[in-house]
């Protein structure tokens, strides 16, 4: 099976007083992966479009999708780097309306010793905008995303 590799930029705000990523700020870096992979870019935008970004995710759309649930495994604090970091992304399942995006965080691409930083998954639901209920996701989005599922993301630091 296939990953998607995002490179996502570090800003000077990301970081807290102890010189690292802090917490909450990942999960603005997991969002801006996901919205890079999987929505659909506007018309005429300049926006590098994945195979997997066929969610149409513009004011006015049919569905949108919202967070069900997100898990987040530290490994290593991330430093400050200009460079991108590097965003693995795959879908570890397709459910009727949910589907879970699973990440590996590494240092950026060229740095030696690659590292890993974070393991983390989110489920994400399909939302029906105009009732507010769960939307059964369509064979086109499941064939579009079907090249990138594999086996869920392994937590190692559960008890």
């Amino acid at each position: 099976m296939a990953r998607l590799n995002l490179a996502i930029p570090l800003r000077w705000s990301d970081f807290d007083a102890y010189a690292h990523v802090n917490n909450a700020e990942m999960l603005r870096l997991l969002e801006e992966a996901r919205i890079q992979a999987f929505w659909r870019p506007d018309a005429g935008s300049d926006a590098v479009s994945a195979a997997t970004a066929v969610i149409d995710s513009r004011p006015g759309g049919e569905f949108i999708t919202v967070i069900a649930r997100q898990e987040i495994e530290y490994l290593a604090s991330i430093p400050y780097m200009r460079a991108p970091i590097d965003i693995e992304m795959w879908i570890g399942k397709i459910g009727g309306a949910s589907l879970e995006i699973c990440y590996e965080i590494y240092s950026p691409v060229g740095v030696s010793p690659r590292t890993l930083f974070t393991r983390a998954a989110t489920t994400l639901v399909m939302v029906k905008v105009e009732t507010g209920s769960p939307q059964r996701i369509s064979d086109e989005l499941r064939e579009a995303w079907a090249p990138y599922v594999e086996e869920p993301v392994k937590f190692t630091k559960r008890g």
